[in-house]
């Protein structure tokens, strides 16, 4: 596994049996494909569908009904359910959702996150301001750095911000990091790198308590 396989099958790991898991559009999309084996997880989108199975492969029949949040054809698991928006965001906003997963552009020191906008382009917050408020877990999914190498853990946010205090977990490229009362926790890191690297490439400063090394699962079986 290579950049962002590596980053939605640890995201993946957060979860736990009976959770209902809202995925965000684009990379974290993703981790459909990687959920663990045996725990059963419910995968919502605020389009209105709970039940959402892995992203149709290359070489299958695409039904145009069954689409995700980001327009992605997805299978449809035994039992999903279909409703219109206004239901699918009371799902959201009543507290239901264990965690959701979310792209990020940046996030602070503090949780706040901005993943909507970036000088000169606005991608439309969606309902990420709504998941962010009212799934119980954020788990922010990014590369550590951005195409340029600036750090996109940053002290304060620059960038319009999506919801404030609102990150639990940033799953990157390299590590994993931790948002705790005390600061950024440096949780995780993957083979090859080092704390002195990882520390190099964010504003804050990390704290580390007992570091891990990340393991890479393998994707869940492709359906044929």
């Amino acid at each position: 596994m290579q950049g962002r396989e590596l980053i939605v099958s640890r995201a993946a790991r957060f979860f736990r049996d009976g959770d209902l898991v809202n995925l965000g559009i684009g990379m974290p999309t993703q981790v459909a494909n990687y959920l663990p084996d045996g725990v059963e997880i419910q995968l919502q989108s605020e389009n209105g569908f709970i039940g959402i199975g892995p992203t149709v492969q290359e070489g299958l029949m695409k039904n145009e009904r069954f689409v995700n949040a980001g327009g992605v054809p997805f299978v449809p698991v035994p039992g999903s359910s279909a409703f219109d928006v206004a239901m699918s965001f009371n799902v959201i906003r009543c507290g239901r959702l264990a965690a959701t997963v979310l792209g990020g552009l940046q996030v602070s020191a503090q949780g706040d996150l901005a993943n909507w906008a970036t000088p000169g382009r606005a991608f439309g917050m969606g309902g990420a301001m709504d998941l962010c408020n009212g799934a119980r877990k954020v788990i922010v999914a990014m590369e550590l750095v951005a195409k340029d190498g600036s750090p996109k853990v940053v002290s304060r946010c620059t960038l319009p911000l999506t919801a404030v205090k609102c990150v639990n977990h940033i799953v990157t490229d390299r590590c994993v990091i931790d948002v705790t009362e005390e600061g950024l926790v440096l949780s995780e890191i993957r083979k090859g790198h080092t704390v002195e690297e990882i520390q190099a490439a964010v504003e804050p400063v990390l704290l580390v308590l007992s570091l891990i090394h990340i393991s890479e699962p393998t994707r869940q079986a492709e359906i044929s």
